[in-house]
This record gives structure tokens, sequence and C-alpha cells, in this order.
């Protein structure tokens, strides 16, 4: 694993160096932050539907579940330090209070994709998937986490996310 995370993290230095990407990526982890971007998108979806509406609330709702479940259970059965716990020196993110792994970012990304996705459908679902992978590649570049926590998170968020769907489907 350390490999994989070294040879990713070397991977990405030249995005940390270009001072437009690194702005990019540190907006995009910003935005992830306690999953305001997913919130703001399901807001926007429900424009003008009460069903919809419906949806957006459910969606949160369940953005909330999701954040428990992965940032008071998963995270606290790993206690993986984080590569830096400021970020990197050429990016101001928020200080972290939980273990790296898995990426919270990259679980609520994926997690809200998902659910949004079965909400939109396609061709929409691009919109969505494009905005979660920069949100969850965003934490490696802002060096908050390893590559492999992102990994983690997207796996978690996917399952939580197929479990989501099931259940917003009984409602």
């Amino acid at each position: 694993m350390k490999r994989l995370d070294d040879g990713v993290n070397a991977f990405l230095e030249p995005l940390r160096q270009s001072h437009a990407t690194a702005r990019l990526f540190t907006g995009a982890s910003h935005v992830g932050d306690f999953s305001v971007v997913w919130h703001v998108a399901g807001l926007l979806y429900a424009i003008g539907s009460l069903d919809r509406l419906r949806n957006a609330l459910a969606l949160s709702i369940a953005l909330g579940i999701e954040s428990l479940v992965v940032n008071q259970g998963v995270k606290r059965l790993f206690k993986r330090d984080r590569p830096t716990w400021h970020g990197d020196d050429r990016t101001r993110v928020r200080k972290p209070r939980t273990s790296s792994f898995p990426s919270g970012h990259a679980s609520s990304a994926t997690f809200a994709a998902i659910v949004l996705t079965s909400f939109t459908g396609w061709p929409v679902a691009a919109l969505w998937c494009t905005l979660a992978v920069i949100i969850a590649i965003s934490r490696v570049v802002v060096r908050i986490h390893h590559f492999t926590d992102v990994l983690g998170g997207v796996v978690v968020g996917g399952l939580l996310g197929a479990v989501a769907i099931r259940v917003l489907a009984l409602i």
C-alpha cells in the first residue's frame, strides 16, 4: 500500500505545483466539507417540484446517516495517520479531527453521486460522477489523505450508496 500511495503522491505532485490546479483541488476539498456541495446539488435539483424536494431532503438525511456511519463508525476501527494533519503548504484546508482511513470526502462523494444518479439518471449522472472524482482526488492533492484512503472511501461510499437507493426506493 505504501508503494502505491507514494507513487500516486509523486504522480500528483505537478498538480500541487500549478497554482490553477492547486486552487481547483483546494476548492473541491472545501466544497466537499460537510457534504455542502451535495446538499446544494440536491436543493438545486429540487427547484420546481415537490417530489424532487422530497428527494433532496431524503438525500440530505441519508448524507447525515452516511457521515455518522463513516466518521463515527468505520473510521474508529482504523487509526491510520494522515500524510499531514494540516495539508500541503501550498493549499489551505480545514484540519481534520478523525483518522485518515477511509476518506470521508471520497465516501460521501461516491454515496451522493450514486443517490443523485438514482434520482436524475443519465446524462446528468456524468456531472455527479465527475464532481465526485474531483472531490475524492482533491484529498490526495491537498495531502490530507493517502490514495488508498480515497479508494477505501469510494468502496465504503459505494456500498452505503447501494443500500441507500434500495431503502429510498421503499419509502
